[in-house]
């Protein structure tokens, strides 16, 4: 049984069919990846496992368990939680109010305390600007400001959308590689990403939305030698 498995999803905006029958699973432990132009419905897939949109067909488990019934913040108390794209932050919240927003849901003070440290130890940046407001920051601290926010939640799954847009190519290295970071240290994670060759380079496997349909699924490495992937997605010819 998956960890995380979503099944013939079939999700609408009013009269737009956006997802077409998606299926996809995400095991323990993983990176995986879900790649795809504009508007292939890779946020819509994110948005529908987080509660955030209902699908009219199909169904989305954790565990084995149904989460239809739930609400987008129940969804989170049960361990799955969104960084968005965007970020999200509250801009008139400092740091560290940002990262006690994240736990909210939770009541164990040691345990959000320690939470808060180990968000810290992963990003220092947001050690340093912790009574900074966080609409002050640069584009960088605050997408890591996003995940350590999400962190805080203390998630089973962490659901990424577009965590490298808008930054600085050596800022885009820094937060592939606490992703992995945060991977290694037990959370697994689904990344949506439109640099595609980043996210294959450390992901397991991966899927190719193409207007709401997953039109391919393999190991990272076999999708970054398919020909279809490398000139549509890598930029290759």
């Amino acid at each position: 049984m998956s960890l995380l498995s979503i099944e013939n999803i079939h999700t609408y905006y009013g009269n737009i069919h956006a997802l077409k029958g998606v299926s996809l699973n995400v095991e323990k432990g993983e990176i995986v990846t879900l790649i795809g132009a504009n508007g292939a419905g890779k946020t819509t897939t994110l948005r529908t496992i987080s509660g955030l949109l209902k699908p009219r067909e199909g169904k989305v488990t954790f565990n084995g368990e149904d989460l239809a019934k739930y609400k987008s913040h129940e969804v989170i108390y049960k361990g799955i939680c969104m960084v968005p794209e965007g970020r999200g932050i509250f801009a008139r919240l400092t740091v560290t109010e940002n990262l006690e927003m994240g736990a909210y849901s939770r009541t164990d003070k040691t345990e959000i305390q320690n939470n808060m440290e180990k968000a810290f130890t992963i990003f220092p940046r947001l050690k340093e600007r912790r009574t900074q407001v966080a609409g002050t920051l640069s584009g960088g601290e605050q997408q890591m400001l996003a995940m350590g926010r999400a962190l805080m939640s203390n998630p089973n799954v962490l659901l990424l959308d577009e965590p490298s847009m808008g930054l600085a190519p050596v800022l885009v290295e820094l937060i592939f590689d606490t992703i992995q970071d945060i991977n290694k240290s037990g959370t697994t994670i689904l990344l949506v990403e439109q640099n595609a060759l980043m996210a294959l380079g450390i992901a397991s496997r991966g899927y190719v939305l193409q207007t709401g349909q997953i039109v391919l699924s393999d190991s990272a490495e076999n999708l970054k030698k398919n020909p279809t992937v490398q000139k549509a997605y890598l930029g290759m010819e």
